[in-house]
């Protein structure tokens, strides 16, 4: 346990992970709350400086670390049922298992994290699979609570770094199929745009902004229209170049075709759910490509989650049809 002041090198492995998960990797144990606090009272500093929670480390950086209070780790039962359950239902769902990858086919209405009022959400249920070492696998990017699909997930601190490197650089293709309201009228186009969070009634929207204005981040969105039925709903391919926080359902309420079952930006008036389908958020993440850690390529395929293959055979759409967004661009 660190109970003084240590100075630690960032290891060629870790450049690029964030400050805070930085010493969540390096102190299995040690709580989140502890971890923030910790930043916000300044305690941490990078080459002597005040560290921010979300500052990016580089190789070779020192990282001053003051006396950290390690939680205990909770003791395990060998028959613990619950953590049983937990380990089969994460068996249950995984697509693709590698000593350093983890790519989830999350359920529609799990969320990913932690929040107000959640309690049960994939992040804490990794706690689970720690390994001997007590290093936890880890969340490399994030899905709505309402999205299905494929989630990549760490096993390993080299795969994390090595992972939020490929992300930052848009080096990961990812790709989503959704039915929206009406048809488009271009068959394939790109949405660009301005967006930026906006509280309303103790809940938040991503709304189109302006270039310049505060907080407001630059989206991109590929999509393409794979089938129809009749006027009244599309099956499209989205390709987004941005992670930007509900790009694909601002974008797609933006450009008059929301995405069926949306609650938040679907707002067509006396639009009715043809009868048969779910009112449930019709939004998957079908496809995930990166790069592997250490050499080759994961590429990784998610199934129609039941409300949506539920959709896609009540309309007689036929999921194994050439997708035509994979020759979108990357930017």
């Amino acid at each position: 346990m660190p109970t003084a002041v240590q100075i630690v090198a960032v290891a060629a492995d870790e450049a690029g992970m964030r400050v805070d998960r930085f010493l969540e990797a390096r102190f299995p144990g040690l709580s989140f709350s502890h971890i923030q606090r910790v930043i916000r009272k300044g305690e941490l500093r990078v080459n002597g400086k005040r560290a921010q929670p979300k500052q990016r480390l580089e190789a070779g950086q020192a990282v001053r670390i003051p006396p950290l209070r390690l939680d205990a780790p909770k003791p395990r039962a060998a028959g613990n049922e619950a953590e049983a359950k937990t380990r089969d239902f994460l068996r249950s769902i995984t697509l693709h298992e590698d000593a350093d990858i983890l790519v989830l086919n999350k359920p529609m209405g799990l969320a990913v994290q932690g929040g107000s009022g959640t309690t049960r959400h994939l992040d804490g249920m990794l706690e689970v699979l720690r390994d001997p070492h007590g290093q936890r696998p880890r969340l490399v990017h994030r899905l709505d609570k309402d999205t299905a699909g494929c989630l990549l997930v760490a096993k390993t601190r080299f795969a994390a770094a090595a992972l939020a490197k490929t992300f930052r650089s848009r080096s990961a293709r990812k790709i989503y199929w959704a039915m929206v309201a009406g048809v488009p009228k271009v068959q394939q186009g790109r949405v660009s745009t301005f967006l930026a969070k906006e509280e309303r009634e103790q809940e938040s929207f991503m709304r189109v902004a302006r270039h310049g204005e505060k907080g407001a981040s630059h989206a991109v969105t590929y999509y393409a229209v794979v089938e129809t039925a009749g006027p009244l709903l599309a099956w499209l391919s989205l390709k987004p170049v941005t992670g930007r926080t509900h790009q694909l359902r601002a974008h797609m309420a933006h450009i008059g075709h929301p995405i069926v079952g949306d609650p938040k930006y679907f707002s067509i008036e006396n639009w009715e759910l043809p009868g048969g389908m779910q009112n449930r958020l019709h939004l998957l993440a079908r496809r995930i490509v990166v790069p592997h850690p250490r050499g080759g390529v994961v590429d990784v395929s998610a199934p129609l989650p039941p409300h949506m293959l539920q959709s896609w055979n009540l309309l007689g759409f036929d999921a194994k049809r050439y997708d035509p967004i994979v020759e979108a661009p990357e930017e």
